[in-house]
């Protein structure tokens, strides 16, 4: 918690000051008041005049007031700092996550970041909210009104000791049990928001296969899980109000006790301050076990906060593997893609994925790869725009090695369709536009790129055409829609090197050539990096990779390839006829 405490800016730092003087203010104010009431004793003991009696009574009132004014203005500077400082943890937080590579981010997962961004930020800005007002005034209205106390008599300064005591051990106590059950806490949600975010995505899945209520089972699990663990630290923090309120009551009854015996063995001399003591002792006290009552406050929240600051600093500190380099100059070359000796492993893996993998792709042409699943050709070509970087050998874009690369000059040399389809919400021209920082592209680029991407059909069709609404996630169109849009989006870059990850998968045949021979004119000037599982997608590439468990068996055309290698020729014949291939 206090590391992440000193990310406090001098700002922060000032508005804490300034919470510090109100605070002192309100305490002095506060311990001020049993004064007035000494006086106000002293007056009716010894048959004062009402007006004097009123006129502490009018300073009692006025103390109250500007006590009030200091814990407003408190109030308001502590809770500007800890949303402001809230604000940023998130961006810092979101910011860093965005960094991230792929290895990162599924170390954390994805509920568990979006836990961690939210309500893990959530706890430690309602701690600092809170402990601005009463971490600073616990300690000095404690050690204040202890010195108020002092040589009022030993035996009452003994019974509040003894109550002070009694409230450490049950903090104590509370804190020992509850501290584990946060830790669970948190990362119970994580696993919760991750069954609602799988029922949410998986919709479908879940109807056409009649799942609800396996689905709804497997939510209830997971939330009676952490309803129980609330409900366990909830019973043991309810212990706190009781022994607070024992505690006040029996410590006002034990002076009141000792002040009648200790009153009635005095002399008649000095009954009178004696009683007079009593009545603002017990203020005082009262006073010293607010202080420890507020620091309970704390307490109660502190644990949560401190399990969530560990967890944020976990993602502040977490080092991305894939660090910036620092070339972004002018090269010679334009699209050129090589691989040099290039083997990848994940981590904590023992085997390699993908292993000694060399080949070289001149700018203009098209390279394709194939194999039968799980060969690694989604893994391979993940390297290029470092998803992951290589564990040997080297990739070079242009002559120069991606890990050189600044990430955003190399992702500027990229066009990327990937596996999966993704759109974000918005509208169509604005998923057109993301490549370019979602700037608002020239109306010609968006529909030249969706005309490539074989997408004007259905886009002219509907109501608002270019403007039409995109649902999150791209609900509202179907895969082979979604599919175009996603290569309209790359090909609206007019990038060096176009990859497209088993982007035609989703398409009918008809709509898959015609792209094809689309993107054939507009690209000719560009490097096409193609995973695909049709032969019929590949078979006019210029090179075909033929992969198998990681390894490059063989490298050629569609008519070499046929003839020498047994796994592409397997692959062809299952998909079409000898005709078919032999013509092509």
């Amino acid at each position: 918690m206090f590391k992440l405490i000193r990310k406090l800016n001098k700002k922060d730092c000032l508005y804490a000051f300034i919470c510090l003087i109100f605070v002192s203010i309100q305490v002095w104010l506060d311990l001020k008041l049993p004064d007035y009431m000494t006086n106000i004793t002293n007056l009716l003991t010894t048959s004062g005049l009402v007006k004097d009696i009123l006129e502490q009574g009018f300073y009692m009132l006025l103390c109250a007031f500007f006590s009030l004014v200091s814990a407003f203005i408190t109030g308001y500077f502590a809770s500007y700092l800890s949303a402001s400082f809230s604000k940023r943890l998130r961006s810092d937080v979101y910011d860093k996550i965005m960094d991230f590579n792929m290895e990162e981010i599924k170390s954390f997962s994805t509920s568990s970041l979006i836990t961690r961004t939210t309500n893990d930020v959530a706890q430690v800005q309602m701690f600092l909210s809170m402990g601005l007002q009463v971490m600073i005034k616990a300690p000095i209205l404690a050690v204040w009104a202890i010195l108020k106390i002092l040589g009022k008599g030993w035996q009452w300064s003994l019974i509040t000791f003894g109550a002070v005591i009694l409230l450490f051990i049950t903090i104590l106590i509370v804190v020992l049990f509850a501290l584990p059950k946060f830790k669970i806490i948190q990362k119970l949600t994580d696993n919760l928001n991750r069954i609602t975010r799988e029922s949410l995505t998986g919709i479908r899945v879940i109807r056409a296969f009649n799942a609800d209520d396996y689905q709804e089972e497997k939510f209830e699990k997971a939330n009676d899980k952490l309803s129980k663990t609330h409900l366990f630290t909830g019973r043991i923090m309810s212990i706190m109000n009781p022994v607070m309120s024992l505690v006040m009551s029996g410590l006002s009854l034990a002076i009141y006790f000792v002040g009648a015996i200790l009153i009635n063995n005095a002399d008649i001399s000095i009954k009178f301050d004696l009683f007079s003591n009593m009545v603002v002792f017990v203020s005082y006290a009262m006073q010293v076990v607010m202080a420890f009552m507020m620091l309970t406050m704390i307490f109660i929240i502190y644990p949560r906060a401190s399990v969530s600051a560990d967890r944020i600093l976990e993602v502040l500190n977490c080092n991305p593997k894939v660090k910036d380099g620092k070339f972004d100059g002018e090269t010679k070359l334009k699209g050129a893609l090589e691989f040099k000796n290039v083997s990848f492993k994940y981590p904590d893996a023992d085997e390699y994925v993908i292993k000694n993998v060399s080949f070289k792709v001149k700018s203009g042409e098209t390279i394709a790869f194939v194999g039968l699943t799980g060969s690694g050709k989604s893994t391979l070509i993940n390297l290029i725009p470092r998803f992951y970087d290589v564990t040997d050998g080297e990739i070079l874009i242009d002559g120069v090695n991606v890990k050189d690369y600044k990430l955003e000059c190399l992702y500027n040399k990229i066009g990327y369709a990937p596996q999966k389809a993704s759109l974000f919400s918005g509208t169509i021209k604005s998923n057109i536009a993301f490549g370019e920082g979602n700037v608002i592209f020239d109306n010609n680029i968006t529909i030249e790129a969706i005309r490539v991407a074989q997408g004007e059909e259905f886009v002219e069709a509907l109501p608002n055409k270019y403007d039409s609404r995109v649902a999150q996630g791209g609900s509202n169109f179907s895969g082979g829609q979604k599919q175009r849009l996603s290569i309209a989006r790359a090909i609206a870059r007019n990038p060096e090197i176009f990859i497209f990850d088993d982007s035609f998968s989703a398409l009918d045949y008809k709509t898959d050539l015609n792209l094809r021979k689309a993107l054939n004119e507009y690209t000719s000037n560009s490097t096409c990096v193609i995973v695909a599982q049709r032969i019929g997608t590949i078979m006019n590439a210029d090179k075909i990779v033929v992969i198998d468990n990681g390894e490059v068996k063989m490298i050629g055309s569609h008519k070499e390839l046929l003839k020498k290698c047994d796994i592409y020729r397997e692959i062809a014949y299952s998909q079409l006829s000898k005709e078919e291939l032999e013509n092509a």
